[in-house]
């Protein structure tokens, strides 16, 4: 019943989202689709312990050419939010998460408990000129069945790192299904020294049987070509631009730097598991990241990084300020 009741807020700020006007200017149609490897890693960071809490997170996906989606997709989207380009973005995802001491057999029950999590989604990606609005499930699952504890003993073994220990204490097999909505606004904010300034403030928010929260921020950002996306790409909970772009000349740069906070009601990584009994830690309702990065567009390529910064998630948390970079590198065809 408690997830029911969340989607139903959730859907209550889909709708609730300003309407597009039907007069507005929409960007031209897109006909190639975009490719996009991305990962999220805690080893990227400069502090001493690395491998701990949201240790990494994988994702590979596929963006539509515009207008390429079914009917009932467009029909929802253009009822929802008026008219403008739509895209589909399908892709699949893995994130792991651990605790601090990962040479501990039996790990400490009062930190973050071991868990992977492997999951397929697809988003309704719409836009105009000065907005781009998102849609979207998931299903999957978290559990061993996930992968995680293989991948993680797996790479370290390629790279000579020592084992991962406790993966035994990890969070037990269960289905992950997931709603969320996204609005992200892009507002010119004029020229600095002969470059284009804007803002990407953007609200969103997801609920189902991982994740429930809904999230506030924004990013700045400085360079040339910044109608070309909506920001660098992230797994949720993170703020996204997502994987689609459209490159308006052939050579597109800025740096961008932003914050957010966002009120968590229910986190599974840190709660425990749904429907069975597990380790499990008390989560902080309240969390807030810094990020800062830039990106690069060349003849259709996308490379992006993202250094963030992010307050404690759960209370008695180890170690302060958890860090980790991304990349994404897309192609379009």
């Amino acid at each position: 019943m408690k997830h029911i009741v969340r989607a139903g807020l959730l859907s209550g700020l889909v709708f609730s989202l300003p309407i597009a006007a039907l007069a507005q200017t929409l960007p031209p149609p897109d006909p190639d689709a975009i490719y996009t490897f991305q990962d999220e890693n805690a080893s990227i960071s400069t502090q001493t312990l690395t491998d701990r809490f949201y240790v990494n997170g994988f994702h590979f996906g596929y963006v539509s050419p515009t207008g390429d989606l079914p009917d009932v997709l467009a029909n929802l989207g253009h009822g929802i939010w008026g008219a403008g380009q739509q895209r589909l973005s399908i892709n699949i995802q893995q994130q792991l998460f651990t605790p601090v001491d990962t040479k501990l057999i039996n790990p400490n029950p009062a930190d973050e408990p071991y868990a992977g999590y492997l999951a397929l989604n697809a988003q309704l990606i719409q836009d105009t000129m000065t907005s781009r609005s998102v849609i979207g499930a998931s299903v999957g699952l978290i559990g061993p069945d996930a992968g995680g504890e293989i991948i993680q003993n797996g790479f370290h073994g390629v790279i000579s790192q020592g084992t991962t220990h406790g993966w035994a204490y990890q969070l037990p097999n269960e289905p992950a299904i997931d709603v969320m909505a996204s609005r992200t606004w892009r507002e010119s904010i004029g020229q600095l020294g002969g470059l284009s300034v804007d803002v990407l403030p953007e609200l969103d928010g997801q609920a189902g049987t991982t994740l429930d929260y809904v999230q506030a921020g924004s990013l700045v950002r400085i360079g040339e070509g910044l109608d070309s996306d909506f920001g660098p790409s992230r797994l949720a909970p993170g703020m996204t631009g997502t994987d689609a772009y459209t490159p308006t000349r052939p050579f597109v740069w800025y740096l961008f730097a932003g914050l957010d906070g966002r009120a968590v009601a229910h986190d599974v990584f840190l709660d425990g598991a749904n429907f069975q009994s597990s380790r499990s830690v008390s989560k902080q309702p309240l969390v807030g990241e810094i990020e800062f990065g830039g990106a690069v567009i060349y003849h259709g390529l996308r490379f992006t990084f993202t250094q963030v910064f992010q307050s404690q998630t759960f209370h008695h948390q180890q170690g302060g300020i958890h860090e980790f970079g991304v990349f994404a590198l897309s192609t379009r065809f």
